[in-house]
């Protein structure tokens, strides 16, 4: 699938690619001495990718992708984001490397976290209210379906993933404290303690700053993580003293799960003992990503190559919160739209703030199935995949031949205009304007019909207001009505909206949109629409006739 991609993928422009080949610099220069690059570059160069890891074994280290997931919630739209973006460079980097260097991404579940604000959406809530500030692996499932609430969302988290056919290693941050996975970076701390400190401090309040510790013990007594300062530190020992909740001093490892460490030694510590090499983030976290890559030097370790994009916002500019339930939940998305819209529209321009609301999600999907279309065209004509289409970031380097011939907005205006329930009642008219397709054989196209009929009947319908037409436009809808009956028979989307054009020019429209405009406000009961050709070869010319006279007489005004 990826082999063979690696010339082009060197001057490919979009923005996994540029951070593929950010991230194969970065390889090369922490993994191999001088001339051992020298070597490299040339046999890359030559696009002899397999040798240049043959001849030299640490090319052969895999490549680690990270990304972390919040166990204290259940996943959602920024969840799929978390996974999709790097997934998305680690493809390019396979195709850049030929997938000659192997590459693993891990998603990291923080689910040693203390439970520090119970979720408004889920149920029990007094059992986790008395389970607050334990490690969520602690925390009793209120759903009483698993072991603890990490294990559910965990859980939630590994279905989700998987069900969006997502390549990737599931770490537990529970598991991995307590099988001394980290013992080794966490002694370490131990000993760098008046380093970590050094960095930490002067990035606090002065109140935290008096009591700030980074590492974070769990009360044998109580199970919960305190937020205790470390009174004692004793290496020889690998053990900190703190005064537990019952003002007791107590003396607990540092290793085998008895302490967490504070989020940005804990992701320092994380990049140090996995050996990340490449991580993205939000633009709100680029001071975090600063200080924890101060720590992991002075751990010893390398930070990873990082990136990071902007934020949702909500229709009114607001950013996106999940406490305050704004913008659009990954399940509000999958009721409108399809998968590979979604991720498209995490593909485009990361580095710039989007809005997040349910009137993006029809203009994603017309502009990944345009994108869908050329890939696939350019594919054909060149021989070659355009690797730079966002379609073939969509779809990880392997996008289907099959697109949708019919946009979904056009499906939207179909559904409006037939007043369309069901998808049959779609089809009959799908299946005269494409002969021959059927459901079986046009599935994007099917599944964009259901998406459709759900967002017209929650947002188009109510949102619909019919005007009368003004009496130039009512003139050139007449004329327009006497050029449709005129046509031939099994007239073409082109020749029809040439017919529409001409009716425009003739009555003096200027700009001509503003034709299209009063034929969408006036016969739809909306300000835009799709491309009006296609939509009455679709359509039919008799029942848009039909509308055409309806609308004159104040049928649908009155309606």
């Amino acid at each position: 699938m990826l082999q063979g991609l690696s010339h082009p993928a060197r001057a490919a422009k979009s923005w996994p690619f540029e951070q593929a080949r950010l991230l194969l610099e970065r390889i090369l220069r922490l993994r191999l001495a001088d001339a051992e690059r020298d070597l490299a570059a040339t046999l890359i160069g030559a696009d002899k990718i397999a040798e240049a890891v043959r001849t030299l074994p640490a090319l052969s280290e895999p490549v680690i992708f990270q990304c972390g997931f919040g166990a204290s919630g259940l996943p959602h739209m920024g969840t799929f984001g978390e996974v999709a973006r790097p997934t998305m460079v680690r493809t390019a980097f396979r195709a850049l490397t030929e997938d000659a260097i192997p590459t693993r991404l891990i998603v990291f579940s923080d689910d040693m976290d203390g439970l520090r604000k119970v979720p408004d959406n889920v149920p029990n809530r007094e059992m986790l209210e008395e389970d607050r500030d334990k490690p969520v692996t602690a925390v009793r499932d209120p759903f009483g379906e698993h072991e603890s609430f990490g294990a559910h969302n965990n859980a939630r988290l590994r279905a989700f993933l998987d069900g969006f056919g997502f390549d990737y290693t599931f770490m537990s941050s529970s598991e991995t404290y307590r099988s001394g996975r980290f013992d080794g970076v966490l002694l370490t701390i131990l000993e760098r303690f008046d380093a970590v400190q050094a960095i930490m401090l002067p990035t606090l309040g002065d109140e935290r700053r008096a009591t700030y510790s980074p590492f974070l013990p769990i009360s044998p007594k109580s199970g919960r993580v305190l937020q205790a300062p470390t009174l004692e530190r004793h290496l020889e020992r690998g053990t900190i003293v703190f005064r537990d909740e019952d003002g007791s001093l107590t003396e607990v490892p540092v290793t085998g799960g008895r302490v967490k460490l504070q989020w940005r030694p804990d992701w320092a510590a994380r990049w140090t003992a996995l050996k990340v090499d490449f991580e993205m983030s939000g633009k709100d976290l680029v001071d975090s990503i600063r200080v924890s890559s101060r720590i992991c030097r002075a751990l010893g370790g390398e930070p990873p190559e990082t990136f990071h994009y902007e934020l949702f916002m909500d229709e009114h500019n607001q950013k996106i919160s999940k406490s305050k339930g704004n913008g659009l939940t990954m399940e509000e998305w999958l009721r409108y739209g399809t998968p590979e819209s979604l991720a498209y529209y995490m593909y485009q321009s990361p580095k710039s703030a989007k809005r997040l609301y349910f009137d993006v999600i029809p203009k994603a999907t017309d502009e990944y199935l345009s994108h869908l279309e050329a890939f696939n065209r350019g594919r054909r004509e060149a021989n070659a995949p355009p690797i730079d289409n966002p379609a073939w970031h969509v779809h990880r380097g392997a996008p289907p031949e099959g697109g949708s011939p019919v946009s979904f907005s056009l499906l939207l205006n179909l559904v409006s205009a037939a007043d369309a329930s069901t998808k049959d009642i779609l089809w009959a008219f799908l299946a005269r304007y494409i002969p021959g397709a059927t459901p079986q054989s046009e599935p994007m196209l099917d599944k964009l019909a259901g998406y459709a009929i759900h967002y017209y009947e929650d947002f188009v319908r109510p949102a619909k207001r019919f005007r009368a037409p003004e009496p130039r436009e009512r003139a050139a809808m007449e004329a327009l009505a006497r050029r449709l009956e005129a046509l031939p028979a099994g007239a073409d989307a082109e020749t029809i909206q040439n017919a529409v054009f001409e009716v425009g020019k003739d009555a003096a429209f200027e700009p001509l949109r503003a034709w299209f405009a009063a034929l969408y406000e006036v016969l739809l009961g909306q300000p835009t629409g799709p491309r009006f050709g296609s939509f009455v070869a679709i359509f039919g010319i008799d029942r848009t006739l039909q509308l055409i006279r309806r609308a004159l007489a104040g049928e649908l005004v009155a309606a």
